[in-house]
């Protein structure tokens, strides 16, 4: 039986120990390869890791429609480069989301 993603404490714990901040340099072959999705900074990075490994389509799709999760887009893997930008990084695979630091614009 699947738990609701809200309640999902166990799993919201081993994200957020997981997460990490990475120079984009080292996810230009993750971009490349398609697997980089950018999650707005007004958005909770671990929140959405747990939704998407609930496969919580309801919230993703809203989020989408929004303009709040989305590919990587080439503009933005451009300014990261140009930029050394540094990311907060969860994977939930085949994806690795990306969030920028609060308040920070790259």
């Amino acid at each position: 039986m699947q738990t609701k993603p809200e309640k999902d404490i166990e799993l919201h714990a081993k994200i957020n120990r997981e997460t990490a901040r990475l120079p984009w340099s080292e996810l230009v072959k993750h971009f490349a390869s398609g697997t980089v999705v950018w999650i707005a900074d007004e958005l909770d990075l671990v929140d959405v890791a747990v939704r998407i490994s609930h496969d919580d389509k309801a919230s993703i799709t809203q989020w989408m429609a929004a303009g709040q999760i989305a590919k990587v887009s080439d503009e933005q893997a451009q300014r990261w480069h140009d930029t050394n930008a540094s990311l907060w990084a969860s994977v939930v695979s085949p994806f690795i989301l990306v969030q920028q630091e609060k308040g920070k614009t790259h």
